[in-house]
């Protein structure tokens, strides 16, 4: 029904994927050269979608349009908490109560907002590594300590939390706040219910805020459930889960997340150092309550689609570059791949595609903070000939540097 075969040309709609590759990746601007053109590259990188959004989405944005009038906004009646609330009862078995949900224009400015919030200058935020940069750069923003608990790596490619180092560090008495990553990113872990109740455990005995991140919940593989951590922490009162359709129905430029705070004065004091004073953007909430009404089939589709990517990327490396690893995850639409036994002399992986494959990609530890040495994470939310063309591109730039 839906085509995720199309190619959609982005350029000129001033899209970070497009434009903005050399200041985020390479932390440079338009003086960076490379032997591709910008429109030339392949691009794999941030987490955004080259699909279209959904067609009935794109109906409901027309008909706001038609209301003409765009004025301040916010959310004043049931509409949108209704709409989210079915979704979660739908896919997740769980729902949050309405007084618990507020929303933000995205998930980093809400982790900036609640971890200057919650700690204080001496205390320290606890992620797991290889973990999403921007939990770093929340802890970075509110000039706070950082706590990293290594993830376990095993031979197939797939992580695992090691718990009795998540603890230990759990305990240090400057640790204040958990961001816990569920499914997490980049490694597309989807933590099963006993992990989950296990971390869950170790974090109510040291007393912790824990900030669930929560926003690949829905773009995972055919035939799984997602597991709430507040499904599997139903009383604790110190947690936070962050959701969005942002990511799911490729929404991200329209800035509008579901920030689910238990605590009452903390939701509290939330509310009252939104930046926005609880405005939202008409169209943000039209999107938002319309995917989550009306997005069903396509949401379907897209993960079979993705699924499809997988096997076919799976296979192409299994067949061209057998020692780089890599599994299927679990979640996200992110493949996180070593190929450290690939390009073991080459310790840029991002520069060197850029440069000798003219693929765009992010990877390695100053990416995600750390034990993600000789990683790239590779976005897979296109049609499937732009990923043949990606990879065949990295094949043969690694061939030919092989010698």
């Amino acid at each position: 029904m839906y085509n995720f075969d199309e190619i959609i040309d982005r350029r000129g709609t001033n899209a970070l994927n497009t434009d903005g590759f050399r200041g985020y990746i390479f932390h440079a601007g338009p003086e960076k050269v490379f032997p591709y053109k910008d429109e030339e590259f392949v691009r794999m990188w941030v987490a955004d979608m080259e699909f279209g959004v959904a067609p009935e989405i794109l109906d409901a944005l027309r008909e706001r349009v038609d209301r003409r009038i765009f004025g301040y906004t916010g959310v004043y009646d049931d509409e949108y908490y209704n709409a989210f609330s079915a979704w979660c009862v739908d896919h997740y078995g769980w729902s949050c109560k309405k007084e618990e949900l507020c929303v933000s224009p995205g998930i980093i400015p809400a982790l900036y907002q609640l971890t200057e919030t919650l700690c204080t200058k001496d205390e320290a935020v606890l992620i797991n590594t290889p973990a999403y940069g921007y939990f770093l750069h929340a802890a970075e923003y509110a000039g706070v300590n950082v706590i990293t608990s290594p993830l376990r790596k095993l031979a197939d490619g797939t992580f695992e939390v090691d718990f009795d180092d998540f603890e230990r560090k759990c305990a240090d008495p400057r640790c204040k706040l958990v961001f816990w990553c569920n499914p997490h990113n980049p490694t597309g872990r989807m933590w099963t219910e006993d992990e989950l109740r296990r971390a869950g455990e170790i974090m109510a005995k040291y007393n912790l805020w824990i900030v669930s991140d929560e926003i690949h919940c829905d773009l995972i593989r055919s035939g799984r459930r997602h597991i709430p951590m507040a499904k599997v922490m139903p009383d604790y009162p110190k947690l936070i889960t962050c959701m969005a359709p942002t990511k799911t129905f490729n929404l991200a430029g329209l800035a509008f997340s579901n920030i689910i705070i238990r605590d009452a004065s903390l939701r509290e004091r939330f509310i009252e150092r939104d930046k926005l004073f609880g405005m939202v953007n008409p169209m943000s909430l039209t999107a938002a309550k319309a995917a989550y009404e009306r997005g069903g089939a396509w949401h379907t589709e897209l993960k079979a689609y993705l699924d499809e990517n997988f096997a076919f990327v799976k296979d192409f490396l299994a067949r061209e570059l057998p020692e780089a690893v890599m599994y299927i995850p679990e979640a996200t639409y992110l493949a996180w791949v070593d190929l450290s036994r690939c390009l073991p002399d080459v310790a840029d992986l991002p520069d060197f595609f850029a440069n000798r494959a003219g693929v765009l990609l992010e990877g390695g530890n100053s990416l995600f903070v750390g034990n993600a040495e000789g990683y790239i994470r590779l976005n897979l939310a296109m049609p499937r000939s732009i990923i043949k063309t990606g990879l065949e591109r990295m094949r043969d730039s690694i061939r030919a540097h092989r010698g």
